[in-house]
């Protein structure tokens, strides 16, 4: 068995679950996808993949929110307020349909729902760094939000010289790398060096063997964080590729809550949920 002198690792292979490493997915979508087949893509389904696997909360952004414009974010704001212990929303950034005054009236309206913006640059191909986009990214920096945004080591909208671009300019907001850049893995890994408020997120990183056992090897592991695309991957198989990495039982911690917790630190709801779910892990 890989890592067989983990206690942690043996108990998650017998067991499928920690009971004192509870898991924090920041990266999630929700609802049926046009043209594709995703069984468990209602809040309820997923509940059941997150009891599973002991995934306290996922940070998500529905297809609907992202896709259909005139929908908004009425679906998502519904979903948190049925569970607002177990899910928070990022608030889509359709950038082909701003409407700034409206999305950050959204964000002061409902404090327990948001914890900051996603970003989908590819779809909608124009730039994260483009000017149109400059009051969400204001309103995230002076708000020290989190901002969960698509990144592709290919893309014409949202690699990393789009990203340095507003790193440069946001210090304060949490970016949140999400799939690293795919394939441009030693770029991640420099570009987190030089910018402490960026982190790498694992959607999609986890199919690669090895890419995670490299970041934390020349990043650390304290600012890497976990996510799965849930309902699109299993929460299983990424917290097995995390038990399966080269790397120690608090780098696994620290990538499964301990650098989450330290992010929604400083929402207010956080503590009461935390004393709940947390488990007692630290």
């Amino acid at each position: 068995m890989m890592n067989c002198n983990s206690q942690l690792v043996q108990r998650f292979w017998k067991y499928g679950r920690l009971e004192d490493c509870p898991v924090l997915d920041f990266h999630g979508h929700m609802g049926p996808l046009a043209g594709g087949y995703l069984p468990a893509c209602s809040p309820e389904d997923m509940l059941k993949i997150m009891d599973r696997a002991n995934v306290a909360m996922l940070c998500f952004c529905s297809h609907q929110a992202t896709m259909v414009p005139a929908a908004g974010t009425s679906g998502d704001i519904a979903v948190v307020q049925k569970y607002p212990e177990r899910f928070k929303a990022y608030h889509s950034v359709v950038s082909r349909h701003l409407d700034p005054e409206r999305d950050l009236a959204d964000m002061e309206q409902y404090p327990d729902v948001f914890v900051g913006f996603k970003f989908l640059a590819d779809y909608y191909k124009v730039p994260i760094s483009d000017k149109r986009h400059d009051p969400y990214w204001e309103y995230a920096d002076k708000h020290r939000l989190l901002v969960l945004v698509h990144t592709w080591g290919g893309s014409d909208y949202n690699c990393l010289r789009h990203a340095e671009e507003v790193l440069e300019r946001y210090p304060n907001l949490i970016f949140i790398a999400g799939h690293s850049f795919h394939g441009k893995w030693e770029g991640a890994v420099e570009l987190a060096a030089r910018y402490p408020n960026l982190y790498l997120e694992l959607t999609a990183v986890l199919d690669d063997r090895g890419v995670l056992d490299y970041f934390v090897d020349k990043l650390g592991s304290e600012r890497i964080l976990f996510g799965t695309d849930l309902p699109w991957f299993a929460t299983h198989h990424g917290i097995g590729a995390v038990m399966s990495a080269d790397i120690t039982d608090d780098d696994r911690r620290n990538i499964l809550y301990r650098n989450g917790k330290k992010l929604l630190e400083r929402f207010p709801w956080f503590e009461e949920f935390w004393n709940k779910y947390g488990g007692g892990a630290f």
